[in-house]
């Protein structure tokens, strides 16, 4: 080898050797992360991932490549929110995106005053002082608010319209949800019930041992027709829930989709997928260097109505018109 001898070259090549695996970290290190908080269970909730990193994709971040995501599931167990959101910040995260659940938020807020928060919520941000304002949101904090607990009163008119003639109403509500949120289901379930002439049965459920006996209970106390409240828990649960909705033939309607294509009776609500496309999509923008104080907190005003038209004809009950014309949606 002429200008340099043989244990000259090989030291060259072990010391770039040595530098590869150095450069390798150097860059990873680099790669900013993206903290994702949920109250739920991975394995029941992989489409929503996959929507939250299709929102990273349309801001140019790709997971692995030039974005990393660091995953805190608390597999329904809420008073573990606090600990993982803490985690998260032990991590020194670039952002920290929460999934569809107050609590989880409220931690992720409690856990930082510096890292920004992207979150997504069905109550009022507002009110429950998360954000200043939607327009303002002031702080490290911005995000989604689908205001699906305002709409527990439109879903008990729906299924009162499917089921005329029921003269009592069941309400599933999660007590281990916030509690204000609780109260918010309750109190506006009650006043609907009012407004429709109508008794109404809380029941409550916060495991999956819990919904075994939901409509067993249902079924005892009378009522004709259950009214799934909107919970992270429940919508991770959407396929069991809609199992036994059919296995007891109790008409029944959930904010979410996913319960009525695995075989439930209706849907009313927004898209779940598109609100944590929406989540990633803010985390992207953040990552680029905007502000959350300068975000304004997006409300989903896009409700759809979804009805199964085959579990219909199973439970022997005739969709009305009125109703089969205000569908988005109509599973034959």
């Amino acid at each position: 080898m002429s200008g340099m001898g043989r244990r000259e070259f090989v030291a060259l090549l072990g010391g770039a050797a040595a530098a590869w695996p150095i450069a390798a970290r150097a860059q990873q290190a680099a790669m900013p992360v993206v903290g994702f908080l949920n109250a739920a269970s991975p394995h029941l909730f992989e489409h929503v991932v996959r929507a939250f990193r299709l929102g990273l994709n349309e801001t140019g971040y790709v997971e692995n490549r030039n974005v990393a995501i660091e995953y805190r599931w608390a597999e329904d167990q809420y008073d573990r929110l606090p600990a993982l959101a803490a985690d998260l910040v032990r991590h020194r995260v670039s952002v920290i995106a929460t999934g569809s659940n107050l609590v989880a938020a409220m931690a992720a807020k409690e856990a930082t005053t510096t890292i920004p928060i992207v979150f997504l919520t069905g109550a009022d941000p507002v009110k429950d002082k998360l954000v200043a304002s939607l327009a303002r949101p002031g702080g490290n904090l911005t995000g989604i608010t689908t205001l699906n607990v305002e709409l527990g009163p439109k879903r008990m008119e729906v299924l009162h319209e499917l089921v005329p003639t029921a003269t009592t109403m069941a309400v599933l509500i999660n007590p281990i949800n916030n509690p204000a949120v609780v109260e918010a289901d309750t109190r506006q379930a009650q006043a609907a019930a009012r407004a429709l002439g109508l008794q109404l049965h809380i029941l409550e459920a916060s495991t999956e041992r819990d919904l075994d006996s939901v409509f067993s209970t249902t079924i005892q106390r009378r009522a004709g027709g259950l009214v799934i409240s909107a919970d992270v828990f429940f919508s991770a649960q959407s396929k069991q829930l809609a199992a036994s909705a059919l296995r007891h033939a109790v008409p029944t309607v959930s904010p979410y989709r996913d319960f009525v294509t695995a075989g439930g009776m209706m849907s009313y609500g927004g898209s779940v997928t598109d609100q944590y496309r929406q989540v990633g999509v803010y985390a992207g923008r953040i990552l680029k260097g905007e502000k959350p104080a300068d975000l304004p907190v997006q409300q989903v005003t896009k409700v759809q109505l979804a009805i199964n038209m085959k579990t219909a004809k199973a439970l022997g009950l005739t969709v009305p018109t009125s109703l089969l014309g205000r569908a988005d949606e109509v599973i034959e």
